[in-house]
């Protein structure tokens, strides 16, 4: 199972992200997604699980969860815009993975057994920081994680 993980895209869905999301199998948004145009494109290619991010206002994001618990095969994942706001205890619940966005850092930390993974942003560039979104394939022998540098794809 290929997971395709994105954040921070605020309203801008590029080719090269639609690109580097083909073969997912469902695709996760860790917020600031700006627009349902953004989800739409998504879900052109999988199933998305999106949650509000800060900068998601308005009448349709109303409608986002803030947090949220996916089941990828034998993981669950648990996806939230800003890790400073983690609401959980994600061992006590059981939780594999904690999904985030927010910082526009790409960025994968093990903290008590749990994988917290930040795809970075694919949304327009930010001051030196990448142009990304991450990729999660789930395997019989573990998770294997990996970022997809959108400006070189």
């Amino acid at each position: 199972m290929i997971i395709g993980v994105i954040s921070d895209t605020h309203g801008r869905i590029t080719n090269r992200v639609l690109k580097a999301l083909q073969g997912s199998d469902l695709i996760i948004h860790a917020g600031d997604i700006g627009n349902l145009g953004v989800l739409d494109a998504l879900n052109k290619i999988a199933p998305v699980y999106g949650v509000r991010g800060n900068t998601d206002r308005g009448a349709w994001a109303q409608t986002l969860p803030m947090t949220q618990m996916v089941e990828a095969g034998d993981k669950l994942i648990y996806v939230i815009h800003n890790i400073a706001m983690l609401d959980i205890d994600p061992k006590a619940a059981g939780v594999d993975v904690i999904i985030y966005g927010h910082s526009h850092i790409p960025k994968k930390d093990y903290k008590g057994g749990i994988i917290y993974f930040n795809p970075g942003s694919a949304g327009p560039k930010r001051f030196t920081l990448p142009i990304s979104l991450g990729r999660i394939r789930l395997e019989e022998k573990g998770l294997e994680f990996q970022w997809v540098d959108l400006e070189k794809e």
